[in-house]
């Protein structure tokens, strides 16, 4: 019965997860934002090196 997972094998991943952390806290809109700007600016630049 190795292959039973069962509520006990889960609760290390679930204490992982919830594990405080030290790093920076990103927010998801300014993670997107940054880079649907970089995109842009980088399909501008392409642009005007092709002319």
């Amino acid at each position: 019965m190795a292959g039973i997972s069962g509520p006990q094998s889960q609760a290390g991943i679930l204490s992982f997860y919830d594990a405080p952390e030290k790093g920076p806290r990103l927010n998801a809109k300014l993670v997107l934002i940054a880079v649907l700007a970089f995109t842009l600016i980088v399909l501008v630049l392409d642009h005007f090196t092709a002319l």
